[in-house]
């Protein structure tokens, strides 16, 4: 049997997304920057994207612009956001997504800004009050917290945290690529001036992604080229990607609360088995109080063979992580988990669940587990 629990690292592409891009694949293949028929065509179902993308979030088309995905999207806020704004502050937490917390740290040893971190609690929250006394006792600040965290799941509260910025006329980014398309959002509710998504992340195709910039801001492009997308990002379009990404955010969100009710159902599904074949069994993060509902973050007791557990895993037919995909290779293990103060003697697995898992995915999955463990057990005694 063949079980795929990554979902956090990328989702399959849903059919209706595919059937929605092939024709810009074969017969509309125009440039969209060419005046003629063909590209009026795609100019056009870009700007249509643009507008549907914009209506989910209830903002303007003219705030989003589309990139290769959530990494460009946060280097261009964080970037251009810190430079053509004037701050020499920044504040973000330890346990952010590397295309977060290696551009800040590059621009702190260019000497651009100071970088500061807010406390985390045990469970990986972030301490909002911390928060508040780093930008009171600082100047203008750039903020970049992410919505839920891709290993653990936990999730901010955007709608507080961007009041507290407001207060204090800090500029606010939301790496939301694990929640965009998980969650309604109304970004007019929210004071909010970047905020990032990659369409891989809800059934749609890799390579596309965009960033919704305030009105409220201004800033200059990343890449400058051909002055694509409103002169703000150089380069020609990823034509059916876009068109891919407005169509998997349709459904997604169309889908909303039945995708929401099957997933938690999975997941709480998994812990209580989980904790019935391994009592030892431990949870990173909030599990389940303020926690992204499509992630479960997994301790397991430590063994002779932890190190070998998502091989074994893999041998079994079964897919999951050990924490972020974009840090494969690394031998330093989850720096989001060393930064909460995880013991990293125990093997922690990321299991992630879509709108396709099923229950009997997750019993095959336990089942193997329960086998691994005892055999490890029987080893060690």
């Amino acid at each position: 049997m063949k079980v795929y629990l990554d979902n956090a690292a990328t989702t399959p592409l849903d059919k209706a997304v595919l059937d929605e891009m092939l024709p810009y694949m074969t017969e509309h293949f125009g440039n969209p920057s060419s005046i003629h028929s063909y590209g009026r065509k795609t100019r056009a179902a870009i700007e249509g994207a643009r507008k549907m993308v914009a209506k989910s979030l209830n903002v303007s088309p003219s705030e989003i612009f589309f990139t290769s995905g959530g990494t460009e999207a946060d280097n261009m806020a964080i970037r251009c956001g810190i430079h053509d704004l004037g701050i020499r502050h920044a504040v973000t937490s330890k346990i952010e997504h590397h295309a977060v917390l290696h551009t800040l740290e590059k621009l702190e040893k260019e000497g651009f800004i100071k970088l500061s971190f807010v406390n985390l609690s045990p469970e990986g929250h972030i301490d909002l009050n911390h928060l508040e006394q780093l930008l009171k006792e600082n100047g203008r600040t750039f903020v970049s917290l992410m919505h839920a965290n891709n290993e653990i799941g936990n999730l901010l509260p955007l709608k507080e945290a961007g009041e507290i910025c407001a207060a204090y006329n800090a500029v606010f980014h939301s790496d939301t690529v694990q929640t965009m398309g998980h969650y309604a959002m109304d970004l007019q509710k929210i004071k909010i001036h970047f905020v990032t998504c990659a369409a891989h992340k809800f059934h749609g195709p890799k390579g596309v992604g965009f960033l919704y910039i305030s009105s409220s801001v201004k800033i200059n492009p990343l890449i400058y080229g051909g002055g694509q997308e409103r002169n703000m990002r150089g380069g020609t379009e990823n034509l059916y990607g876009i068109i891919g990404l407005a169509k998997a955010l349709e459904i997604a969100l169309g889908g909303l609360s039945e995708h929401q009710k099957h997933i938690l159902e999975i997941k709480n599904y998994m812990i209580e088995q989980l904790k019935i074949v391994i009592p030892s069994v431990e949870f990173n993060g909030s599990c389940l109080d303020k926690c992204l509902y499509t992630v479960l973050n997994v301790r397991f007791p430590h063994t002779e063979n932890a190190e070998m557990l998502l091989f074994n895993l893999d041998i079994a037919g079964i897919s999951a992580s050990g924490g972020s995909a974009c840090a494969s290779g690394s031998d330093i293990g989850s720096h989001v988990l060393r930064g909460i103060g995880c013991d990293v003697t125990r093997p922690s697995v990321r299991f992630s669940f879509s709108k396709y898992t099923t229950k009997e995915e997750v019993d095959y999955t336990v089942s193997k587990l329960k086998e691994l463990f005892a055999v490890s057990v029987s080893m060690i005694s």
